[in-house]
């Protein structure tokens, strides 16, 4: 990953040879210190500094970053999904906003432009209202068909209509360019993200409970996966984190408050439990770095639906578990899984 440093309060000779160093990679970075240990704080606000995440391109006209998500979703499913990248779902705010868009896309893609809170009162997601953007519309539009209407949708032409909400188009997810974040060990802008020594990976728990397949996108979304246990330290490592979190401090209305989301699955098999990665669990089994709790794995029904997504419990056992349930979850995140290639 390219970052851009900015080296100050170069106070002794140490911090002078770093400075030199970082300056000689064209790198830009603000250095801490704590308990007499220097460490690095990577910052995106300053004005040289153009990367975020390798999967968004910075462009100057707008001040920010744009990814382009080619696979059609729904609004609502898109406006998540950006959100929980860190950006928001892009709209044309403004002329340089309207010509980038167009220059990016040549099929009919969605807008952060929206009336869902209020029929016929559209606004940007970040509240800019539609008539203070460079909007034309297309011919007959908007005509609200059958008052199911609520969303806008940017025409190859570059003229703009509104479509349900419900409807499947691509779309573009914006971030700002801002001085007031920074990128942490963990390689995002992310604060929830913990670097753990032990593993060498970065944990975040998310303390509103979701479904298993919600969990998995989440994590996806932020540049990590749901979380995998591969060896007795590792699962230490979770129970420690699941910990923090006693039910008083879990959100969202479940009864499954013990139990957090994992990245087991029985891919359709039942019985034939592999990591999300494909990786069958049996050695942790056989080795017993993890066990199932008593009387687990059950394969219990609920509405005529068996238990393909697993969890693990406080005390770190397995538990499978019903993968509509609402569940916390704990993501697992390289450092460097966002970083760009060059």
């Amino acid at each position: 990953m390219k970052y851009c440093i900015h080296v100050i309060n170069l106070g002794n000779s140490v911090n002078g040879a770093l400075g030199k160093l970082l300056g000689a990679k064209n790198l830009s970075q603000k250095v801490a210190i704590h308990n007499a240990v220097l460490v690095p704080t990577l910052t995106y606000g300053s004005e040289n500094c153009k990367k975020y995440r390798y999967d968004y391109v910075y462009y100057p006209e707008i001040k920010g970053w744009l990814k382009q998500n080619i696979i059609p979703t729904t609004w609502r499913e898109a406006r998540l999904r950006c959100q929980l990248e860190g950006g928001e779902l892009a709209s044309p705010i403004d002329d340089g906003f309207l010509k980038t868009l167009k220059s990016r896309s040549h099929v009919s893609t969605w807008t952060g432009v929206h009336s869902l809170f209020s029929k016929g009162d559209y606004f940007s997601i970040g509240g800019l209202p539609i008539l203070r953007m460079p909007i034309s519309w297309a011919p007959g539009e908007p005509d609200n068909h059958e008052d199911k209407e609520q969303c806008i949708v940017m025409m190859p032409n570059g003229t703009f209509a509104d479509v349900c909400c419900d409807e499947m188009f691509p779309y573009f997810c914006f971030k700002k360019k801002s001085s007031s974040h920074v990128i942490n060990v963990c390689g995002t802008v992310d604060p929830g993200y913990t670097y753990e020594p032990r593993t060498g990976s970065c944990y975040k728990f998310h303390d509103h409970v979701e479904t298993w397949t919600r969990a998995y996108m989440t994590c996806a979304a932020e540049g990590a996966y749901l979380v995998i246990m591969d060896t007795a330290i590792e699962i230490q490592v979770l129970v420690e984190i699941f910990s923090k979190y006693p039910t008083s401090k879990i959100y969202g209305l479940t009864p499954f408050k013990n139990d957090i989301f994992v990245g087991v699955h029985d891919w359709g098999e039942p019985g034939l439990w592999t990591t999300i990665h494909g990786q069958p669990i049996d050695r942790l089994l056989t080795t017993g770095v993890i066990n199932w709790a008593g009387g687990q794995p059950d394969n219990a029904t609920l509405s005529g639906l068996g238990q393909s997504c697993t969890t693990i419990t406080r005390l770190g056992h397995f538990n499978d578990g019903w993968c509509h349930a609402r569940a916390p979850f704990i993501c697992e995140k390289a450092p460097d899984s966002l970083d760009d290639d060059e």
